[in-house]
């Protein structure tokens, strides 16, 4: 248990900051299923629309903070990779 003031601020600080990020992630790992399941399909509209909304979410994640921007940029060439094989 938090003994400080400060410290007491920070559990309440440390579990918003915990709920924010698992929102994102979770939101982060559908539009990734979104995008799979496009590329699975050869649907490759439908592929680079959800390419299009999952780079995005990435992008505001690592705004925020939630996903280190490294990790953001690798799922993302791994995505184009994808989408380009569905093109040819």
């Amino acid at each position: 248990m938090a003994n400080t003031k400060s410290a007491i601020k920070a559990a309440r600080k440390s579990l918003r900051n915990a709920a924010r990020n698992k929102t994102i992630k979770t939101r982060l790992k559908t539009l990734a299923k979104a995008v799979a399941a496009a590329v699975k399909a050869e649907d490759a509209e439908k592929a680079r629309a959800a390419s299009i909304s999952f780079s995005s979410a990435l992008d505001r994640a690592v705004k925020s903070n939630v996903i280190h921007r490294n990790s953001a940029s690798h799922h993302k060439s791994q995505i184009a990779k994808h989408i380009f094989a569905v093109k040819q």
